[in-house]
């Protein structure tokens, strides 16, 4: 198989458990380290290089449905190329569809040990919050959280998100969860009178920092956590709970 990705967690999950498919990947697949220079650059998810991506004769192109354009991806299929799209907006269809992936980029050894490490690990996920929190409404502690991905303007997580999936199964409530647009603009100051206790500041697609994010939201516990973790659907998945854990209880203390 000749493989193009054009996401970097899918471009992490065929890399490990598909050695030597990958012939292309985008500028922003980071992991793993070591793609080696036979992995062609395509440039960005929303800006791919479709004349090099032509070049190389690919067997199968992956994307996903939110992170790639609609656009490239009928220019790709035009051009005569199979191009298999995912949608991932829950912890099950990451899993359903890291699965689709492995299997159309011809893993024939069973699936990886890492799928499995990550099916055991989002399991029974010890919840962040202290018990208590437990209220009487509910057996399962919570602390409510804005969750913004962007900054100038402000945009959070809303509604069905494999982000907010995650959190959720935490025991992280996003506030706004209920909106109607999965990715909203909200003001500043409507996410600082929210009722939230808890902000959760990703280091990707924005890179919050200690100096840039936390100071926004005065008063209230800041949470820098890792965007691969919260993010990726892929290998990193299996020490998601515990990394993206310890970096939200830390905030909590």
């Amino acid at each position: 198989m000749r493989v193009v990705s054009l996401v970097p967690s899918l471009t992490e999950a065929v890399a490990v458990s598909a050695p030597g498919a990958l012939v292309a990947a985008t500028d922003w697949c980071t992991h793993p380290a070591g793609l080696g220079p036979g992995v062609v650059r395509i440039k960005g998810t929303k800006n791919p290089d479709i004349p090099a991506i032509l070049r190389l004769r690919p067997d199968l192109v992956i994307a996903n449905e939110e992170e790639n354009r609609p656009a490239d991806l009928a220019e790709l299929r035009d051009a005569g190329l199979e191009v298999l799209v995912t949608e991932v907006r829950t912890l099950d269809q990451a899993f359903t569809e890291l699965e689709r992936v492995l299997t159309a980029v011809g893993r024939t050894s069973g699936l990886p040990r890492w799928l499995d490490e990550a099916r055991a690990a989002w399991a029974a996920p010890e919840p962040i919050a202290p018990l208590s929190a437990v209220s009487s409404a509910s057996s399962v502690p919570s602390v409510s959280a804005v969750v913004p991905i962007w900054r100038r303007p402000w945009m959070v997580l809303g509604r069905d998100t494999f982000a907010g999936d995650l959190l959720a199964r935490l025991g992280v409530v996003n506030i706004h969860a209920g909106h109607a647009d999965r990715y909203p603009r909200i003001p500043v100051d409507q996410l600082r009178s929210s009722g939230a206790q808890l902000a959760v500041l990703p280091d990707e697609p924005y890179r919050f920092t200690a100096d840039d994010g936390p100071e926004a939201f005065p008063g209230l516990p800041a949470a820098l956590v890792s965007g691969r973790h919260l993010t990726w659907y892929g290998p990193s998945l299996a020490e998601a709970p515990a990394v993206l854990g310890a970096a939200l209880r830390a905030a909590l203390c």
